[in-house]
Order: structure tokens, then sequence, then C-alpha cells
């Protein structure tokens, strides 16, 4: 077994991979590729892979956390080992490797991501649980109806939107959404990299409200052959409680079913009431669980 930086050339063996592990999540090779061969600036972002016999088993990212303005925070995202070679010290050397990719760069505080099961791993490593996120899916056949709005409201996909003025409504939805810090540091060319320029952005089913031309609400969708996964769902706070984050969301699903999606997936932290709602409304069902995991770097 050895610990390398992964290149662009991994990217099959990675999905791959995460198909074993997460198949609940939504990210294609090119998609990978690229994330691995053009890593956002200003975020120390690296990816390291396990190898066993010249094949990927294992992978794990690492980086400082930019969309938060809490000082010293970083991210260890992903850290996943093949069923079939766990236990044999490889997700201990991939954890141990990330670490010390963050430890010069100022970062002090440490979040990770763990299933239920890999939480005693966690544990021995002095991560402590701290927030449950749930993992659902929804069945696409049928998708649902598309409502019709009410006067004054417009559905467009985000293809016909500024990007710019997309990102101000992303940036103010987000400010509460529930997480371990503030999501309410989110740089302009930060967002085009991880939104709007992310290969698998489906800008035709991503789906935009507006109400009297502001852009009031709105769902994206990330896409990988007929599977997708819903990026982010909110709505600008001043229209809140009009039900227009479920019209966005229902509307996405139901362009991206008309253009050969079966099945869609997403993932809300347990705290966020609305959203579960909304999920539970439009049929989702739960299919995994996860924990945010936070520790001290020293």
């Amino acid at each position: 077994m050895r610990i390398r930086e992964a290149r662009p050339d991994d990217a099959p063996g990675v999905v791959a991979l995460r198909a074993a592990v997460y198949p609940y999540l939504v990210r294609g090779v090119e998609s990978t590729r690229k994330m691995i061969a053009e890593p956002v600036p200003g975020r120390d972002w690296a990816a390291f892979v396990a190898e066993v016999d010249a094949q990927i088993v294992g992978w794990v990212t690492a980086q400082r956390n930019a969309s938060t303005s809490t000082a010293g925070f970083g991210d260890i995202s992903l850290l996943h080992v093949h069923p079939e070679h766990r236990r044999r010290g490889i997700g201990t050397a991939l954890l141990t490797t990330a670490r010390g990719h963050l430890a010069p760069l100022g970062v002090h505080r440490l979040r990770a991501f763990a299933q239920p099961e890999a939480l005693p791993f966690a544990s021995q490593h002095g991560y402590e649980p701290s927030r449950e996120l749930r993992f659902s899916a929804l069945d696409l056949n049928p998708a649902p109806a598309l409502p019709d709005p009410a006067p004054g409201v417009r559905l467009r996909p985000i293809a016909e939107i500024d990007p710019h003025r997309l990102y101000t409504a992303d940036v103010v939805a987000a400010l509460d959404e529930p997480g371990d810090v503030p999501v309410d540091s989110i740089g302009y060319e930060n967002w085009l990299y991880d939104v709007w320029d992310n290969l698998g952005l489906d800008k035709e089913a991503s789906t935009a409200v507006e109400v009297d031309g502001e852009v009031a609400a709105f769902s994206l969708v990330k896409r990988d052959g007929d599977r997708m996964w819903s990026d982010f769902t909110g709505s600008v706070p001043a229209y809140r409680g009009r039900g227009l984050a479920r019209l966005a969301k229902t509307a996405a699903l139901h362009r991206a079913a008309a253009n050969g999606v079966r099945v869609a997936y997403t993932s809300n932290d347990e705290a966020n009431a609305p959203m579960l709602a909304i999920n539970a409304r439009l049929g989702y069902r739960p299919v995994a669980a996860e924990w945010s995991c936070l520790a001290e770097l020293t």
C-alpha cells in the first residue's frame, strides 16, 4: 500500500471507489478530473489516494475552509476506503496525510465526516461527533408535477440568469444554514468554481424563482448520467414563507426528469426542519446518515 497525491487520470478509479462506498453521492469522472487538475485557488486544496497493487482503494481531500469567517478552520472530506481493504491501516494513513497537509497552513480546528459505523474510528483519532446529516433519495418515475406559479412569480432555468445575481441570492440564503461554522464568507471567484463552472451543473434543470424581477429562490442540480444531486435549494429571507423554495425544487426535479434523470439525491442537516419538510412532501426517503466530527489540530 502507498499513499500519494491524486492525479487527474485517477478520476475513473476515484469515481468507482466512491460508488462502492457512497452510492448516494453524485460526481462524474470529468468533474472529478477537473477538481484534481484545477483545484480551487485560495484554499490550499489537496487530494490523496491509497493504492494497493496499482488499484485505488482509498481517497481523501483536505483544504482550508474559505467559506466561513471562523479563523483556522479546515475540512478533511470524503475519507473513504474500499470495504475489501479496511482494517489494514489505510484510513489512518490517509487521515494522517491530510492532517499533515493542513498543519502548516494555520488550521487549528478540523472537521471531518463519518458514517455511523465509522464513529469509533473517528473517536480513536480525536474527532467528536457534532451534527447529524441525512441523505435522501427520490425516484423520479414519475416526477413531481410542474406547479403553476402565482401571479408575479416566474420560473427560469439558471442558464437565463446572470451568475452574479444568482451568487447574491445564494450568499444571502446560506447565512442561516445550520452547520458547525457559519457560511458567511463565500467569495465570488470561489462560488464560480464550486457552482457556476462545475462541469456537473445542469443549468437547464437548475431553476430560479423570480418575484417582480428579483431572484427570490433557487434550486441547483448537479448531474451525472441519469442521477442528480440537489446541490442547494434556498430562498432569500425577505421572500420566505411563500413556498418559493419548494416551488424551485419541484420545478428543478421536473425539468431534470424530463431530460432523463431517474433518481435524485440530496443531504440535509437534521436541524434543517424546513428543508426536511419540503423533501418529505416531495417524497424523498432517507437512505443514509453521516456525522460531522470536530477535532483540534495540534
